[in-house]
C-alpha cells in the first residue's frame, strides 16, 4: 500500500477545519452534528474521524490554530527592529486573521465563529482552557513587546506591561465582535483608530 504523503494529510485536515468553520458559523455550534461537517467537507466518516473524534475537538483544533498564528505573528515583530508598533502589528495579526488565512474563507462567518467560541468556554471546560493558555500566550507576547517599546524609549519605563497587554487584546476582540454583528469592518479601520490615538497630546494649559 502507498505511503500517503504529509503534504496530502495536511491538505485533508485543512478540508476538515475549512468545512466545519463553515458549519459552526452558519448554523451554529450547537445545531451542527458531525453529519453536517461531513457533507460540507464532502469526506466519509471514515476520513473525518480519522483526524477529529467530535464537534468539540474540531473547535479546539480551529481556537488552538488561530492562537498559533497569532503567536507567529508576535514572533515575527520580536525579530523586527525596529519594533512594530501596536497599530502595526494588530492590523497584522487580524489581517491574517479574517483575511488572509479565514478557516472556511468568510471573514464575517468566521468572526460570529469566534463570538460562539467565547460563549462555549462557559460550558465546555477543555475549550475554557484552551482558551485561557491562548490568553495567557497573548498578555506575555504583548508584554514583551511592551519591554522592548519601553527600552526603545517609545513607552515610559513606569507603564505596567500587563496593563498595555490586556487593553490591546481587549481592542482586537472588539474588532472582532464588531465583524461578527455588522460586517464590512476593514481593518485599516482598526489601525488608523490607533494611529490616531497613539498621537495624542496633553492639552496646554494656558
Amino acid at each position: 500500500m502507498a505511503r500517503v504523503s504529509q503534504e496530502h494529510l495536511d491538505a485533508r485536515r485543512r478540508q476538515i477545519l475549512d468545512g466545519a468553520a463553515r458549519c459552526f458559523a452558519r448554523n451554529g455550534f450547537h445545531a451542527t452534528s458531525m453529519q453536517d461537517v461531513l457533507a460540507e467537507a464532502g469526506l466519509s466518516a471514515g476520513a473525518v474521524y480519522r483526524y477529529f473524534r467530535s464537534k468539540e475537538e474540531l473547535i479546539e483544533a480551529i481556537a488552538g490554530e488561530a492562537f498559533s498564528w497569532i503567536r507567529t505573528a508576535f514572533d515575527d515583530a520580536a525579530r523586527t527592529t525596529p519594533t512594530p508598533t501596536p497599530d502595526v502589528l494588530l492590523g497584522r495579526v487580524l489581517r491574517r486573521l479574517l483575511i488572509d488565512e479565514v478557516p472556511g474563507g468568510d471573514a464575517r462567518a468566521f468572526a460570529r465563529l469566534v463570538v460562539q467560541v467565547w460563549t462555549e468556554t462557559l460550558r465546555n471546560d477543555t475549550l475554557a482552557a484552551t482558551l485561557a493558555e491562548g490568553y495567557g500566550g497573548m498578555r506575555l507576547a504583548w508584554a514583551d513587546l511592551v519591554h522592548a517599546y519601553r527600552a526603545n524609549g517609545q513607552l515610559p519605563s513606569d507603564v505596567d506591561a500587563d496593563h498595555v497587554a490586556r487593553t490591546l487584546i481587549a481592542t482586537a476582540q472588539g474588532f472582532i465582535a464588531q465583524q461578527a454583528l455588522f460586517g464590512d469592518v476593514r481593518v485599516e479601520v482598526l489601525e488608523e483608530g490607533l494611529r490616531a490615538l497613539m498621537s495624542m497630546r496633553e492639552p496646554e494649559i494656558s
